[in-house]
């Protein structure tokens, strides 16, 4: 005798569904009627999987919807960005400086810092800003290596009354949670730049500002966090950055900046410093990203400068143009042999040719060539021959 069951499940079917599957409602019922209990409990759990939508009236305000031309009218009727460091940084930009290590990072911040809070350029990089309150949060120097820096025999540099620069206060008890700590510094930030109302900010650097930013999840918070003040306070932001150990053959290129891609992702715009290796002592600036301006300081025109202290100011000058090549390391035999000793012996304690390019900062192809070369070499009885 058949038994009549009677199926109670919600249904609420969208006409404009744009998935070409079944919604898991309909597999349980195709399921119930077939009489597959296992594939009932899978229609069931999938219905449970099921996305549920928020009501249309609480998303309703989340986008700004006009036309294209609309768009072009209103921002027609927006001012144009001012230059802060010349093409490199414009007025509410999110930008970040990141060099190698004792590449002068804070050398050129401070600069940057200085010039915009006393309305005057640094060599050909114009600053358009003017009234620009600066707040300097430096995670880097204790007060006696910035005394250091900005004075002499003669007496000390004096900075603009709109120069402001913060520090961690040591005496100050920091939670001990990394999140609780991270939330504890951004809120202290803010505090700061309400207190002396200010329009630009500069931290050095973001690897104190939140802990663990190679990771995708913390960068984005990071990221987030950074754009919302700069909008709630309008503010234009530079963050400096490291950048891991990179072959010096290569140009700087994002890929280098330390940390998750989501930070120069989310970034306006960005730039980097980068060490001569055929000029000791002189270094370059490169456009990273721009997005306020067409680039003007790529590879084939970076920017040369060198760290001088004329009198009681650490900075830098610039001095001329040049192609970034020009300025890359250059191997010669010597090295090539070096290298090819170094690769022998990682291969002989077991690293692939991967983990072995990883670890000296070259390409895959050279190490496979050496390898090839030094395999050749101590093959016994057999007429030597050099790979192209």
């Amino acid at each position: 005798m058949q038994h009549n069951r009677t199926i109670n499940i919600p249904i609420s079917i969208s006409s404009d569904n744009p998935s070409s599957e079944r919604p898991p409602f309909i597999e349980m019922i195709r399921a119930q009627t077939r009489g597959y209990p296992d594939l009932i409990k899978k229609a069931a759990q999938a219905q449970q999987r099921a996305k549920v939508y928020p009501d249309p009236d609480e998303t309703n305000n989340v986008f700004t919807l006009f036309t294209g031309n609309r768009w072009i009218e209103l921002g027609e009727r927006e001012p144009e960005p001012k230059m802060l460091f010349g093409e490199f940084w414009h007025q509410n930009e999110l930008c970040i400086l990141f060099a190698d290590t004792n590449a002068g990072k804070s050398v050129l911040a401070v600069q940057i810092g200085n010039s915009i809070t006393r309305h005057k350029p640094i060599g050909p990089f114009a600053v358009q800003a003017k009234n620009a309150v600066v707040l300097y949060v430096d995670f880097e120097l204790s007060a006696k290596q910035f005394h250091l820096r900005y004075s002499n025999a003669a007496g000390g540099y004096e900075f603009s009354d709109s120069f402001y620069r913060a520090q961690l206060n040591q005496k100050k008890e920091m939670p001990a949670d990394s999140k609780t700590y991270d939330q504890y510094i951004m809120f202290a930030i803010i505090d700061r730049i309400r207190q002396i109302k200010a329009t630009v900010l500069i931290i050095d650097n973001i690897t104190c500002m939140r802990s663990g930013t190679e990771s995708a999840n913390v960068a984005l918070s990071l990221m987030k966090d950074l754009k919302s003040i700069k909008n709630d306070y309008h503010l234009s932001v530079l963050v400096l950055a490291h950048t891991p150990k990179r072959n010096p053959a290569r140009p700087v290129t994002p890929d280098d900046l330390q940390g998750s891609k989501l930070l120069i992702n989310f970034a306006d715009s960005a730039f980097a410093i980068g060490k001569s290796k055929t000029q000791p002592g002189t270094s370059y600036l490169k456009q990273i990203k721009q997005r306020s301006t067409a680039e003007k300081y790529g590879a084939d025109n970076v920017c040369l400068a060198r760290i001088t202290k004329p009198g009681n100011f650490l900075q830098f000058e610039f001095t001329d143009n040049g192609n970034e090549r020009d300025h890359l390391y250059r191997p010669n035999p010597h090295d090539r042999e070096h290298l090819g000793q170094q690769i022998a012996e990682l291969s002989k304690q077991g690293m692939s040719q991967r983990r072995i390019s990883i670890e000296l900062k070259v390409p895959l192809t050279t190490v496979n060539r050496l390898m090839q070369v030094e395999q050749v070499e101590n093959r016994p009885g057999e007429e030597q021959h050099v790979p192209n």
